[in-house]
């Protein structure tokens, strides 16, 4: 009887594993138009069946390609770069594609003139401890957390972004740092703010990490903005996010904090987009990412 379940078990494997398989693929890699270098890490998802993949750290890319419409059109997302659009078919095997993805025109700012005193001001989470629980992501997804300006102080540049790594997983594992304008749906995270490629690893878990942003001058907005863990596939892995069903989250785990009485931590997942996270506690305070920042305050 034992053999005959485990027949049967091994079986049933065996035609997963086949119709996977058998499963049409679209690959290829995502590529600066003009320079022609590789782009690490950039998002790619069909966009009527919301089925996403990220690239590697070469740019290579895998993702099913449909199987619900004639055709779809497969979005490339590339931080700093414009957005791509290209025409996938239902069915059709696709080895070798190169998608080339122009730089996004940037808006100059206006320079911010510092007149008077300039001093540190933090903004997010103050506790030194991490409540319960743990924040973890796939390879592609985001925790992003509203850093408010809650005392309406001017604000100057961003100084540094924090985040306190847990001590479980594998916390020296990298991850894409992000910043956004709060400019979104529903005050969603949207602009990025942050458009070097900035990804980064903390030597160990159970203690804040941070990261240094004055090289990058970035002015931050005078309601505040968003600070996001990216998770990313490092050296030749992939993901995409029906394929590997059986693909257990690595890498980083991010620590909550309940100090607010406000949902101010937003999630991403690739082909689905942003989504409020709104979780509580028993005592009304809500489940947030433990992250921070620091800013000059102009006085």
């Amino acid at each position: 009887m034992y053999k005959r379940i485990l027949f049967i078990a091994l079986s049933v494997v065996a035609v997963v594993t086949t119709a996977r398989s058998q499963q049409a693929q679209v690959k290829g890699v995502i590529i600066d138009k003009e320079t022609k270098e590789p782009l690490p890490f950039s998002s790619i998802g069909l966009k009527n069946e919301q089925i996403g993949a990220l690239s590697n750290e070469h740019g290579q890319f895998i993702v099913p390609a449909p199987t619900k419409s004639a055709e779809d059109s497969l979005i490339i997302i590339a931080l700093g770069y414009a957005r791509r659009a290209v025409l996938v078919k239902r069915g059709v095997n696709v080895p070798n594609m190169t998608i080339e993805v122009p730089k996004r025109a940037v808006e100059l700012s206006n320079v911010l003139v510092k007149a008077g005193k300039v001093k540190n001001l933090g903004l997010g989470a103050r506790a030194n401890s991490p409540g319960e629980g743990m924040i973890q992501g796939l390879p592609g997804s985001q925790y992003a957390f509203f850093v408010k300006n809650d005392k309406k102080k001017k604000l100057g540049n961003v100084r540094t972004v924090s985040f306190y790594i847990g001590e479980h997983g594998f916390p020296r594992e990298p991850f894409r740092v992000r910043l956004y304008k709060a400019d979104g749906n529903y005050n969603a995270p949207n602009t990025d703010l942050l458009t070097e490629n900035v990804v980064v690893s903390a030597p160990q878990g159970g203690q804040w990490y941070t990261v240094d942003l004055t090289p990058y001058n970035i002015v931050a907005p005078e309601e505040g903005f968003f600070v996001a863990m990216e998770w990313v596939v490092s050296g030749d892995k992939f993901f995409t996010t029906n394929f590997m069903d059986d693909y257990t989250p690595y890498g980083q785990i991010m620590r909550p904090t309940f100090e607010f009485k406000e949902s101010r931590t937003w999630n991403y997942s690739m082909g689905k987009g942003w989504s409020l996270i709104t979780a509580a506690n028993g005592q009304g305070l809500r489940y947030n990412a433990m992250i921070k920042a620091e800013v000059d305050m102009i006085k």
